[in-house]
C-alpha cells in the first residue's frame, strides 16, 4: 500500500457523516477512479455501500462486522477489508481511524 496518491484532484467540500464522527474528502485520480480519504472518530457506526469498497486502514484501530456475518474482525494500520456492493458494515472505532476507501 502506497503512502501517497500522485496526480490527483481533491474536492474541497468535505463529506461529513454521523454528526462529524466521520469526515472524508473525495479524491479523483487521472484514470477516472475515485477514492475517499477520511477519519472516523471513536464511535459505533453502520455504513451502507452502493458499489464495492476496499477500506484501507492507514492508522488507528477498529472492529468490523460485515452484513450477514456474526463475527467481528479487528483491523489496524496496514490492513484492509472488502465490502460488496449494496451491502453494509458495522464499525466500532476504538482508536481514531485514518482510512482510504477504494471504490469499484
Amino acid at each position: 500500500m502506497s503512502t501517497q496518491l500522485d496526480n490527483v484532484t481533491v474536492l474541497k467540500k468535505g463529506n461529513v457523516y454521523f454528526d462529524g464522527k466521520c469526515v472524508s474528502h473525495t479524491v479523483l485520480l487521472a484514470d477516472g477512479t475515485k477514492k475517499t480519504l477520511g477519519v472516523i472518530l471513536p464511535s459505533s457506526l453502520n455504513f451502507g455501500t452502493a458499489s464495492p469498497e476496499i477500506m484501507e486502514i492507514v492508522s488507528g484501530s477498529c472492529r468490523v462486522r460485515l452484513q450477514g456475518e456474526e463475527a467481528w474482525n479487528t483491523y489496524g494500520a496496514g490492513t484492509q477489508f472488502s465490502v460488496v456492493a449494496n451491502s453494509s458494515f458495522d464499525i466500532e472505532v476504538t482508536e481514531t481511524v485514518d482510512y482510504v476507501c477504494h471504490y469499484g
